[in-house]
């Protein structure tokens, strides 16, 4: 399983993600987006967490499984939990910016055939230009 790049690979700092693009469709969406805790978790951290899952929280099952004794299951379970509690809780989305809410109808009507896709262009860059003279 391959992991997004979290930390900046010059100065080591961490990313943020601010972008994401549907592949079928190319609509790009820019906001800060918070990683999920489980993405604080190392590879093997997140193997550990697939198996105590699969073994249904079994602590036994994962002791024979992994072949390590009781007390080092639980102390990898205890890692994983500091580590998910210092993990960054994503804050709840932003509520949306009335000008998405306007292209939102621009686009609805688009589909709608109510508007071509040139008049909605033309607003777009008259929005654009009226936020960047403010």
């Amino acid at each position: 399983m391959r992991k997004i790049l979290e930390q900046c690979p010059s100065c080591g700092e961490p990313l943020v993600v601010t972008e994401l693009q549907c592949p079928q469709c190319q609509t790009q969406v820019r906001s800060r987006y918070a990683p999920c805790p489980f993405c604080a978790l190392t590879a093997d951290q997140l193997l550990f967490v697939k198996l105590f899952v699969e073994k249904r929280g079994n602590l036994r099952e994962m002791e024979k499984v992994l072949g390590v004794s009781y007390p080092t299951v639980r102390g990898k379970l205890e890692e994983i939990a500091e580590r998910l509690g210092d993990a960054p809780v994503p804050a709840e989305p932003p509520a949306p910016e009335p000008a998405q809410d306007e292209r939102r109808e621009m686009l609805r009507l688009i589909a709608e055939g109510k508007l071509s896709p040139r008049e909605a262009l033309a607003r777009l860059r008259k929005e654009q230009a009226a936020r960047t003279e403010a």
